[in-house]
Formats: structure tokens, C-alpha cells, sequence
């Protein structure tokens, strides 16, 4: 898939107005050139960028620090929080990216369970309803 570097500039444009930053407090959180910063912003010079550049925005616009890689990608956006994985080395990353997940499946079982739970218990109240409705 091709890099959509109108996208990242089109997420990076939104997201300064969304927290109320200017260009130059972003070059100043993030550490990157306001030049570099501008190019990316506008979209005039579609080239490749280290990976580091794109996490220090990510970072400085309060978002995982692979948000604007993924959006660069096609990909979906990772949540804050989730853990970072550098590389396929990265066994520790790989490792707190499983118990991440682990836990998501575990509170959406848990909520499944909840909402099985309540349709049970409207079940049984409604034979109950029904029963005495009967005997009547």
C-alpha cells in the first residue's frame, strides 16, 4: 500500500486545532523542525521520514506513539495505552502487546457474560409472568 502523507498531514492539522496548538509549540513538544514540520503539515514534500519523527508527533499530540505511522500505512490506529512493539526482536514489546490484548478479550467476555446474564434473568421472569398468568 502506498504512504499517505496527505492523510498524516490532514490527522497532524486537525489534531493541532482539536488541542489548540500552534506550529511552533508543536515543533517545540515534538523536537522536530518547524521546516520539516511545515513540509509535512502542507504536504509538499512527500519523502521518506525516520520512523522517530513521526513518534515524536505522535507523542507531542498526545497519541500513541505508532499513530501516525498507522495512518501513514493504511493501518488501524492504535489506542493510548497499547503497548509498543519496536520490532519483531522486541520480545518484551511482543509480550506486554499479548497481555494488552488478553485483557481487552477478557473485559469483552466479561461483558458478554453480563449481557447473557440480564437476557437469562428477563427470560426467567417473563416464564414467571407467564406461569402465573396461566394459573389465573
Amino acid at each position: 500500500m502506498a504512504e499517505d502523507w496527505a492523510a498524516v498531514a490532514l490527522a497532524i492539522n486537525e489534531r493541532m486545532t482539536e488541542l489548540g496548538l500552534n506550529q511552533r509549540e508543536l515543533a517545540e513538544r515534538s523536537q522536530v523542525s518547524r521546516t520539516m514540520l511545515t513540509e509535512i503539515r502542507r504536504n509538499v514534500a512527500q519523502r521518506r521520514r525516520s520512523a522517530r519523527t513521526l513518534e515524536a508527533l505522535s507523542l507531542a499530540l498526545d497519541w500513541h506513539p505508532r499513530h501516525l505511522d498507522a495512518v501513514l500505512n493504511g493501518q488501524p490506529v492504535p489506542t493510548v495505552g497499547e503497548p509498543v512493539v519496536r520490532s519483531e526482536d522486541d520480545v518484551q514489546g511482543r509480550l506486554a502487546a499479548i497481555e494488552y490484548r488478553l485483557e481487552q478479550i477478557a473485559r469483552e467476555l466479561a461483558d458478554i457474560k453480563g449481557g447473557v446474564t440480564q437476557q437469562l434473568d428477563d427470560i426467567d421472569n417473563r416464564i414467571k409472568e407467564l406461569t402465573e398468568h396461566i394459573r389465573r
